[in-house]
């Protein structure tokens, strides 16, 4: 039920981003670059592919390790990564990691940042997500994922706040997602950037974790989580 409701409120607020043909007609500009992958990630950690590619690739075509408490996630195609331990309660909280861009990925700048609200993410029809991510310059963007169709909450937006890379491409971002009662707020290095209404949004409860798009070299550290 709880699914659903969040559902038909995107839809309300929202509109859809793109139809798998235009995804298809994006890819063939745009070609995913495979990774060489063992399909064994972190222990308790599970990683699921957007549902609507059409490069035919698997989790072997990406790479995601762990060295002490920072993961390191090069693609291969875009995907989520999540743990079912990290999950946050239907109240307040705030989920916050550090993302450093190792370097710059061929081609458009490709985003990479933070997933809260999970539910049935391994499941293409029935996945529901909202993710807040950057990308190479100092922009940032919001979307809900529900099954195979992506709703628009902020569209590609600039702010000072948000770190572009350097010369050598590279940048770092500290993400944080700060859900109230009354709204959710969206910060890049402390500063915040958005802010949604929360009676809106419904729902927030289920899995945290982060998304890499494709074709990307990305650190990721210091993911936490804050009961208000």
């Amino acid at each position: 039920m709880r699914r659903t409701t969040l559902a038909v409120l995107f839809l309300a607020l929202t509109t859809p981003l793109a139809t798998p043909a235009a995804a298809q007609r994006a890819g063939n500009n745009d070609p995913t670059m495979r990774v060489a992958g063992s399909g064994v990630f972190p222990g308790g950690w599970h990683v699921f592919l957007d549902p609507n590619r059409f490069d035919h690739m698997t989790v072997k075509d990406l790479s995601f390790t762990m060295a002490g408490d920072s993961y390191h996630v090069t693609t291969g195609p875009a995907g989520i990564y999540w743990t079912d331990k990290d999950s946050a309660p239907n109240g307040s909280y705030t989920v916050t990691a550090t993302f450093s861009q190792l370097k710059a990925p061929g081609g458009h700048g490709e985003a990479y940042g933070l997933v809260v609200a999970g539910r049935d993410l391994t499941s293409a029809d029935k996945q529901s997500y909202v993710y807040f991510v950057v990308r190479g310059g100092d922009d940032y963007l919001i979307n809900h994922r529900a099954g195979m169709a992506v709703h628009k909450l902020v569209n590609w937006t600039s702010n000072a706040a948000v770190k572009g890379k350097d010369g050598a491409g590279k940048a770092t971002n500290v993400l944080s997602i700060a859900v109230g009662a009354d709204s959710v707020r969206f910060l890049a290095n402390g500063t915040q950037v958005a802010a949604l209404s929360r009676a809106a949004l419904g729902d927030l409860s289920g899995s945290f974790g982060f998304r890499v798009n494709h074709n990307s070299d990305v650190a990721i550290t210091d993911l936490q989580f804050r009961k208000h």
